[in-house]
């Protein structure tokens, strides 16, 4: 399968309480061309990324220095109703039901992943499918 490539002037923003994942998730970003116009530890300081920058992704991991990975997903999608994001999770994570769709990401990684398949959920139609790693 190709990969088309990201739309021409795609910007992202990256959502992590701990300063190493924002630098692993901004270089992975940057390996595939996009540019990343901000980060932020938590979900107040993401949500007003998005009202300046307006990006076309968000990764956040589910660990944040305040507010919740689904809530911030729903409030981001309130702003910017076809924002694309990708949800960083640990293997062993118990994850909640979230009725709300738009608090759902396009797709979930679940960590440790392997470098090609963060590229194909950047890269690839999966996002808008809300599919989930195997």
């Amino acid at each position: 399968m190709s990969i088309p490539p990201v739309p021409t002037g795609a910007t992202a923003i990256v959502v992590a309480g701990d300063t190493h994942a924002r630098f692993v998730l901004r270089s992975l970003l940057q390996l595939h061309r996009l540019q990343v116009v901000g980060e932020a530890e938590g979900a107040t300081q993401a949500l007003e990324l998005l009202r300046d920058h307006r990006p076309w992704l968000m990764v956040t991991d589910v660990d944040l220095t305040e507010g919740s990975p689904s809530t911030l997903i729903a409030d981001a999608r309130a702003i910017l109703p076809q924002l694309r994001v990708i949800l960083i999770a640990p293997a062993l994570r118990t994850q909640a039901s979230t009725p709300d769709p738009a608090a759902r990401p396009d797709v979930e990684l679940i960590r440790p992943f392997p470098l090609r398949q963060f590229g194909e959920a950047v890269l690839s139609g999966e996002l808008g499918t809300r599919a989930t790693s195997a």
